[in-house]
């Protein structure tokens, strides 16, 4: 018996890029200290009060089943969260609560792609994008960004292959990158949308990550509402990842059609993570700031230790808690770097590779530990890389 070919090329030659992570984890494992730069989870736990709240709900009986689309409490502080940062006028009828920002961007792509159809990315991307595509029954087609554009994409490279497609899915804050998209990248994506009459899917879950500039909503912009699908969710902004929650905004119509999804897939998000959730929004944004905080201030510190430097460049990072970092001097592939870094200092950095062609000589750095062992390991990073330069 087969598997169908849906599940088995879900990853296409079996790889989705995290040899280096798992490697590190094994090594840990075995019982060898690993600084670990590689994944993005924080390295606070979730605040006690949204786990006292979550044991309060359980407690109280939130424990059968939720209403499947999200309990209405919560998603109207989503729907109010949304129009106060966006401007556009959202109720409860564009929300649906999903199991976290992967079920919802897996939500969204099934909504609006069919079989076959052409669902376009940009390259350097999240590791699971052409996963979720392909698990949608789509054809993923990449468009690169390029490192001398601070991986802004252009709209003239989008509109190249937008011909017959049905969808394009953008992320800024960008991870990997740490960019943010400008309003000029931004307003050329959505004429490219109009132009060629494709759904945005746009994956905003570092969106009180900002360092420099201002995030922008695509479907604030003008005509791109209707033809606009959001991917939010509450495990950046709150330190919330192993609670799964997230959303997705969009159109009433569609949002209707994704009820039936669910109601054949996930059946909702528990009713005890949805108060807690809710309890979480409701401490506003000066609780979402002091979570983003030690990722501002640990970009600085990078800052500094590359200042002293003069063969690691960083990407011009705007938000979100990483640092795409330029090692191309070394003349080595961010793959050979990373194993290398790997393999003598127990350091473990993700290979620009992970996430596409397009960040090939690049790593990424997650500012995910703390302040001093972080930087110490950008200066070690950037002595192994020096290292390399000399002997080449």
């Amino acid at each position: 018996m087969q598997a169908s070919q849906r599940i088995s090329n879900i990853l296409v030659g079996g790889s989705d890029g995290w040899e280096v992570f798992m490697r590190a984890r094994q090594m840990i494992a075995a019982g060898t200290p690993v600084t670990e730069l590689t994944i993005g989870e924080h390295d606070i736990r979730t605040a006690a009060p949204i786990l006292q709240d979550m044991h309060r709900a359980a407690m109280g009986g939130h424990t059968g089943y939720a209403s499947v689309p999200g309990i209405p409490a919560l998603r109207d502080a989503v729907a109010a969260r949304v129009t106060a940062r966006t401007g556009v006028p959202t109720t409860r009828d564009n929300v649906l609560i999903t199991p976290g920002g992967q079920s919802a961007l897996f939500a969204a792509h099934m909504a609006v792609i069919d079989p076959g159809d052409i669902a376009l990315y940009i390259d350097p991307y999240y590791a699971t994008y052409p996963g979720t595509l392909r698990s949608a029954s789509a054809k993923p087609v990449a468009i690169n960004a390029h490192a001398s554009d601070a991986f802004q994409p252009r709209a003239a490279d989008i509109a190249a292959v937008a011909a017959g497609a049905k969808s394009l899915l953008v992320n800024s804050p960008n991870n990997p990158t740490g960019v943010v998209y400008s309003a000029k990248t931004l307003e050329g994506i959505a004429q490219v949308c109009r132009d060629h009459d494709l759904w945005l899917i746009s994956d905003e879950v570092y969106d009180t990550q900002i360092w420099e500039g201002a995030h922008i909503s695509p479907r604030s912009l003008e005509g791109m509402a209707e033809r606009t699908l959001v991917v939010g969710s509450m495990s950046k902004s709150h330190a919330m990842t192993g609670s799964r929650i997230g959303w997705v905004i969009g159109p009433e119509e569609m949002i209707a059609n994704l009820l039936n999804l669910s109601t054949h897939t996930t059946y909702g998000v528990a009713g005890f993570v949805q108060e807690a959730a809710l309890f979480a929004l409701q401490q506003g944004e000066a609780f979402e700031a002091d979570i983003a905080e030690p990722f501002r201030r640990r970009r600085d510190l990078a800052h500094a230790v590359l200042a002293g430097q003069n063969v690691v460049n960083a990407v011009p990072s705007g938000g979100a808690m990483y640092m795409m970092l330029d090692i191309s001097a070394t003349k080595l592939s961010g793959d050979r770097f990373a194993n290398g870094l790997l393999d003598t200092h127990h350091i473990a950095v993700m290979p620009g590779e992970s996430f596409g062609g397009a960040a090939a000589g690049h790593i990424r750095v997650a500012m995910t530990i703390e302040d001093g062992a972080f930087q110490r390991a950008m200066g070690t990073l950037c002595a192994y890389a020096d290292s390399l330069t000399v002997k080449s």
